[in-house]
């Protein structure tokens, strides 16, 4: 455990549920760890039990990736996990492939509807039947290409990558409903309030019950791993880490106490905590990245290992990029630090006379 875990609490220590098995983690609400076969390798999943229409059932939230040993894992949940209840409605917190991957098989399967904001859902019918822009294919290495990218194997790898989101969520339902920033859902009798995030993900939904005092925080509020916060070739101006960084204050708004259910890690208390943790983080990342920018122009290629000190895979890799180009444009969009377009046609960031800084 590092120095910040230290900071934070985890109620149920190492205790993790088993592959296929569920774990109550409060009243009516059961936690399944499911493997992912990534560098982060493993996603949480909830259970809450309800009711809809008199009928007597489970709410799930988020899904993982539409993957043979995933669906295994759920077969498993649906067999013994559910005390011989059915599905009534699916939540997806957002839209990458971790969470939303398996929502049209669970939906069809329970005949559930999809709850899910209206931004991600339209994102991921888009990436999932037209081809993947955000981590892979031709608009993301000319993209990645443009901030510095050079190594012709890495930028060939990402051309490549244009089925990857389809092969994780190859299909998603064809209709939902709409969950807003400021909505309250009653599950099971309770509500639970709808909390906006952004930078992470187009229109991330986390969901908060003051009556058990309980966070269901997706990928908004983790308490290891600090979220990915990356500029895609889809949006290429986009400044995510500023609408980041104001989203995750909102978390400050609940009860110290809180119990944070995160999509990854452990559950915890301590999210004010974490909150600090996280802005320290971004700030100390920002101060490095302008320190060098500052002595010379640097590419996002260039200021990359100065935020991502150890060796990355190509998938990785993709993640790293946007994260850098997103750091660099918050202190370009602030004023820090200028932006040009070289005659190479690469964009360094840095200071040059005679340059403004963008409109916010």
């Amino acid at each position: 455990m590092n120095l910040l875990e230290r900071e934070l609490h985890y109620p149920l220590g190492d205790t993790l549920p088993p592959s296929g098995k569920t774990l109550e983690v409060a009243p009516g609400i059961r936690w399944i760890r499911m493997a992912l076969p990534f560098a982060l390798d493993h996603v949480n999943l909830w259970l809450l039990r309800d009711t809809i229409g008199g009928v007597e059932g489970w709410t799930v939230v988020d899904c993982c990736i539409a993957h043979d040993d995933s669906r295994a894992q759920w077969e498993e949940i649906f067999s013994t996990g559910l005390d011989g209840l059915p599905v009534l409605r699916v939540v997806v917190t957002h839209m990458h492939p971790d969470h939303i991957g398996l929502a049209d098989w669970i939906c069809k399967r329970w005949n559930a509807p999809l709850w899910i904001s209206a931004t991600d859902f339209y994102v991921a019918h888009v990436l999932s039947s037209q081809g993947d822009s955000l981590a892979g294919g031709d608009d993301a290495a000319d993209f990645f290409a443009a901030h510095g990218l050079s190594d012709p194997k890495v930028l060939e790898s990402i051309r490549r990558r244009s089925d990857y989101y389809s092969e994780l969520v190859p299909s998603v339902p064809r209709r939902f409903v709409r969950l807003l920033d400021g909505d309250s859902i009653d599950i099971g009798g309770q509500a639970w309030r709808c909390i906006g995030g952004y930078g992470h993900a187009p229109e991330h939904i986390a969901l908060y019950c003051a009556s058990s005092n309980i966070l269901l925080g997706g990928d908004m509020m983790l308490p290891r791993i600090s979220t990915n916060v990356s500029v895609h070739a889809g949006e290429p101006e986009a400044d995510p880490l500023k609408l980041f960084l104001k989203s995750i204050e909102r978390f400050d708004e609940l009860p110290s106490d809180a119990l944070g259910l995160p999509a990854h890690g452990k559950p915890f208390t301590g999210i004010h905590q974490r909150v600090r943790q996280l802005q320290d983080h971004h700030r100390d990342r920002l101060a490095e990245l302008l320190e060098a920018c500052m002595l010379r122009p640097h590419t996002a290629a260039e200021g990359m290992p100065i935020l991502f000190k150890r060796q990355l895979d190509v998938h990785q890799t993709t993640f790293a990029m946007g994260e850098t180009i997103a750091h660099l444009h918050l202190l370009w969009f602030s004023g820090q630090l200028q932006r040009q377009l070289g005659t190479d046609g690469v964009y360094r960031f840095g200071r040059f006379p005679d340059r403004a800084a963008p409109s916010a």
